[in-house]
């Protein structure tokens, strides 16, 4: 982090934080209104300095932040959270939905057998055929 950099694109800067892969990304979300900053819609090339609090939405989650740092460069995670201060209610609200996403259930564990092999789908087709050809007589003028 250089003494000199005051001010950053807040593109750079989302890139630098790892909340997005690429600048591009980054530039994307900001022109969706994914990005606010002090509650504000923003162009990419909008200057941020340190202390100003940035709203990210990725997905399902939103996070406040607050700027804590400047960085010219994209570096390791460890160091790019560094960056920004989670604010206490963001943090609360991303620790209920976690725990929320782990009690819920798995969809592929509501199936009691799993998938069915092509063996249970061929008898499965049998049954289907075999009540539709009874309605299929019942019906039939001959």
């Amino acid at each position: 982090m250089s003494d000199a950099l005051q001010r950053q694109r807040i593109d750079k800067w989302l890139w630098a934080a790892r909340f997005y892969k690429t600048r591009s990304l980054a530039v994307q979300a900001i022109e969706r209104h994914h990005v606010l900053v002090a509650g504000d819609a923003v162009k990419p090339a909008r200057e941020i300095k340190i202390g100003e609090t940035v709203t990210v939405r990725q997905g399902w989650a939103i996070r406040e932040v607050a700027v804590a740092g400047l960085s010219a460069t994209r570096g390791p995670a460890p160091v790019a959270q560094t960056l920004y201060q989670e604010t206490p209610e963001s943090a609360a609200a991303h620790a209920r939905a976690a725990s929320q996403r782990r009690l819920a259930p798995e969809p592929a564990q509501t199936i009691p057998h799993g998938r069915p092999t092509k063996r249970d789908r061929r008898a499965l087709d049998r049954e289907r055929h075999a009540d539709w050809d009874a309605r299929w007589s019942a019906t039939d003028p001959d």
